[in-house]
């Protein structure tokens, strides 16, 4: 008896068969690697003195565009907008979890309208980011991880003395230094990871081709959600929605200048350890003085 039980002791130690606790253990430390949701905050951050560099290009062509009352209308017969852009965003770790952010944009617009065509090229605004890490996420309830975020726009796109010829296209920001603040969730439910954010941001006033400006204070909320296949695989969907009021100009505010849209943007993704990527296609489905765009976006970053 006690040679056989020796025996099964050595087959099953040659098998390698994790324990229960083992399991539990690989399990509560499961953390895919991916390059996340196009828009939405993800709230882990870099480690201290890790830095990630991550580019977006972007294809956005607009088939039309949401009116004052929500009605949408299309381009007319022989019309075309679109645009290409790129965009930079960097991470680097100040500690566990404090880390600082930055973003740049250059994009490319092009428009034809009533058999007139124009384009121009040039930097949008930038931004600043600095994010905490106030709670970690508790793996056995439903907390989530919780992140701050403070983030400054600063006015690097051209914003005025406009060229009438170029239909607008040369229009590459407000002019308008944006503080603001916000809120970053994540939740890992195997094989799911949730995300979801809200940002506010508050224009200051600025000069516009000598009018004093004041563009209002608006709000940018975001859920995407992740679904991990075999093989570094992952299928993502997010909503991005965003509002903001009434402009100011000269102390007297100027009606129907407020927006607001819903985009809704499916995509796909695959990841390793130092490279992660995505593919998605986003769509602007409803909106209120928006442009209805469609949209293709390839994304990676890597880390450092």
């Amino acid at each position: 008896m006690l040679r056989l039980i020796l025996i099964a002791m050595v087959l099953l130690s040659c098998l390698n068969i994790p324990s229960y606790a083992e399991e539990e253990a690989a399990q509560e430390e499961w953390y895919p690697y991916s390059v996340g949701p196009l828009t939405t905050w993800t709230s882990p951050v870099c480690a201290a003195g890790e830095f990630v560099i991550q580019p977006f290009f972007f294809y956005n062509r607009t088939r039309g565009t949401f009116d004052s009352d929500g009605k949408y209308l299309s381009l007319n017969k022989g019309d075309r907008q679109y645009q290409y852009q790129e965009q930079l965003f960097v991470q680097y770790g100040i500690t566990d979890r404090l880390e600082i952010d930055a973003q740049a944009v250059y994009q490319q617009n092009y428009l034809k309208q009533d058999g007139t065509s124009a384009s121009k090229s040039g930097f949008g605004d930038s931004y600043l980011f600095l994010r905490y890490c106030a709670l970690e996420e508790k793996e056995k309830s439903w907390i989530p991880q919780v992140t701050g975020l403070l983030q400054l726009k600063i006015p690097t796109g051209k914003y005025q003395h406009l060229n009438e010829d170029k239909l607008g296209t040369d229009s590459m920001g407000t002019g308008s230094w944006d503080p603001g603040f916000g809120l970053n969730l994540t939740k890992r439910i195997k094989p799911f990871i949730f995300h979801a954010d809200a940002v506010f941001s508050f224009p200051q006033k600025v000069m516009v081709d000598g009018v004093k400006t004041k563009y209002s204070s608006n709000a940018s909320y975001d859920f995407g959600v992740e679904y991990f296949l075999a093989k570094g695989f992952n299928l993502m969907l997010e909503a991005n929605g965003y509002v903001e009021g009434d402009a100011w100009q000269d102390g007297a505010r100027t009606p129907s200048t407020d927006s607001n849209y819903l985009i809704i943007s499916p995509g796909i993704g695959w990841s390793c350890e130092k490279v992660q990527f995505l593919l998605a296609y986003q769509r602007v489905v409803a909106g209120v003085n928006a442009d209805a765009n469609d949209s293709v976006v390839l994304t990676g970053c890597y880390t450092f």
